[in-house]
C-alpha cells in the first residue's frame, strides 16, 4: 500500500498476477445498515465509504477488523471484480467478499474495482458531487455512483 493517483493510498500488486486469480478477501466487521447509520450516520456526502454490501441483511465495515483491501480505489477501467461467495449453509453473517484480477496485473501495478455505487440521495448532480472519479480512464464515467452519468 502506498499513495495513489487516483486518490489516497492504493494497493498495488507486488508479484505478476493472472486473470481470474483471486486476489485479496475484503474483510472487517459485520454490521447491519442500522449500526452503521448509528456509527456514520448518513455519509452521502463524503465522498468516501469503507462499507462493502454482500447481501441484503449485513455490511462489511473496513474500518473494523479490516484489511488491505479497504484501500483499493475505485476505476471506470477496473482490472479487479469484486465477486460474492455465499455461505453454503445460509450463515448470511459468512458471506464472503473476494477481489478477482479480471485482466493479467503487472507487478507494480495499482489494483482496482468498479464501486457501482448506490444512493439514494445522489439523484441530482449536488449530491453526486463529492462521489467523482478521479481514475482518468479514457472511458470514465466522472462518477464512482452507478447509473448516474
Amino acid at each position: 500500500m502506498r499513495d495513489s493517483l487516483i486518490h489516497g493510498r492504493g494497493v498495488y500488486a507486488s508479484t505478476a498476477l493472472k486473470a481470474g486469480e483471486r486476489l485479496l478477501e475484503y474483510r472487517g466487521e459485520r454490521i447491519t445498515s442500522a449500526q452503521a447509520v448509528e456509527r456514520y450516520g448518513d455519509n452521502s456526502s463524503s465522498g468516501e465509504t469503507y462499507l462493502f454490501s454482500p447481501n441484503e441483511a449485513f455490511l462489511i465495515d473496513g474500518t473494523r477488523d479490516g484489511n488491505s483491501a479497504r484501500f483499493i480505489n475505485h476505476s471506470c477501467a477496473p482490472n479487479c471484480e469484486a465477486l460474492i461467495f455465499v455461505d453454503i449453509n445460509g450463515d448470511e453473517r459468512r458471506d464472503k467478499v473476494w477481489l478477482l484480477a479480471l485482466r493479467d496485473i503487472a507487478a507494480g501495478e495499482e489494483l482496482s474495482f468498479d464501486y457501482a455505487l448506490e444512493m439514494q440521495s445522489a439523484a441530482h448532480a449536488a449530491a453526486a458531487q463529492p462521489w467523482t472519479c478521479r481514475c482518468g480512464a479514457k472511458a470514465c464515467r466522472g462518477t464512482m455512483l452507478f447509473g448516474v452519468a
